[in-house]
């Protein structure tokens, strides 16, 4: 499941706001693994699977960051 809509991440501690850029970072590295994987795999399904996990952690990070 992929965050689809920016949020109004404003009022943000220093501690939340790098909580928020940490998890972020992490769903573009998911992103790049997912895509990895998919390009390793040959069953059509699996790469469909791991191909949508990709774009979905890659528009959650986006959206994370276009938050900020």
């Amino acid at each position: 499941m992929a965050l689809k809509n920016t949020l109004n991440l404003s009022n943000l501690t220093y501690q939340e706001l790098n909580s928020v850029k940490e998890i972020a970072g992490e769903h573009l590295t998911m992103s790049c693994k997912f895509e990895d994987y998919a390009n390793q795999v040959q069953d059509p399904q699996l790469k469909q699977m791991f191909q949508q996990a990709s774009s979905d952690a890659k528009m959650t990070a986006t959206n994370l960051i276009n938050s900020l």
